[in-house]
């Protein structure tokens, strides 16, 4: 693409866009272009309908896969090429509002205690004990851990925002352990391959898709199921919806709604106003 990926990665970044999303938009936008084997400039809402079905008949991309192509298609057209009218009839794709697999706390601890790296451990048990996803995990730096005041500092998490998350105790006695063992070199705490940069999430995943295997689980299981583990757990041990959003970093409570699984045990226990007639909580009905 050449200069027009120059440019477009330039209006990503003044746009403030989160490092992984910029990346993910540059990928997707090239491999559109690459497909026809000619400029951007020279392809139309043809080509990209084309390219679309491609993707979705030929290589049987799921809903996120596609909505993310077309989210860097229109990019592509509307704001760098300024073309908007190319990409006005391109139908965003539905995407299906599907309940993930939670884990149990004892599955949780099944699959900690199977990953044989420290540093792979530690990753996703942060993802699990703060709710973080694996690409802020992994980015972590080690000033981003403040002990005094129990919080992990996330720089630009999704939408580019920083928040700022719970440090528990045990969290913090394994992260001391896993400093003393390996004494990572600054400024990442959990450094690659390739020096002066964090660990890549493909490492990581890779590692938990054979933990996953060797533990029998018949859940779908993914680096994500630990941050919807820690949501759904929140919940159940009656932490706040508001709180959980905080944590999580969600612009909108809609998403955080959708987030967290509202669980059998959470309905169980829930009190029915026919109980509660003629009792003393009972009067806050009338």
């Amino acid at each position: 693409m050449g200069a027009t990926r120059d440019k477009m990665k330039a209006d990503l970044d003044l746009r403030a866009f989160a490092t992984t999303t910029k990346k993910e938009y540059l990928r997707r936008a090239q491999n559109f272009v690459a497909y026809h084997g000619r400029p951007a400039r020279e392809l139309g809402e043809r080509e990209i309908r084309e390219f679309l079905l491609y993707l979705v008949n030929e290589r049987k991309a799921g809903p996120a896969t596609h909505h993310m192509y077309v989210a860097a298609i229109k990019f592509l057209y509307s704001t760098t090429m300024g073309r908007p009218e190319v990409v006005a009839n391109i139908p965003w794709p539905k995407r299906p509002r599907t309940l993930p697999d939670i884990l149990t706390g004892a599955e949780v601890e099944q699959l900690l205690g199977q990953i044989p790296s420290l540093k792979h451990r530690m990753i996703l048990m942060i993802a699990y004990g703060a709710g973080l996803r694996i690409a802020e995990a992994c980015s972590l730096e080690t000033n981003d851990i403040d002990s005094n005041r129990m919080l992990i500092h996330v720089h630009e998490g999704k939408g580019a925002k920083d928040r700022y998350v719970m440090l528990g105790v045990r969290l913090l006695d394994a992260l001391r352990m896993y400093w003393k063992a390996a004494r990572p070199e600054k400024p990442f705490l959990f450094p690659g391959a390739i020096p002066g940069r964090p660990i890549t999430t493909g490492a990581v995943q890779r590692v938990l898709h054979k933990v996953v295997v060797h533990c029998g689980f018949t859940k779908r299981v993914t680096s994500h199921s630990l941050r919807h583990g820690f949501a759904t757990h929140l919940l159940e041990t009656g932490v706040d919806i508001r709180t959980i959003q905080r944590l999580l970093g969600h612009a909108s409570i809609q998403t955080t709604a959708r987030y967290t699984k509202v669980t059998e045990r959470h309905i169980g226990g829930t009190k029915s106003p026919l109980d509660l007639l003629g009792t003393e909580k009972g009067q806050v009905i009338g």
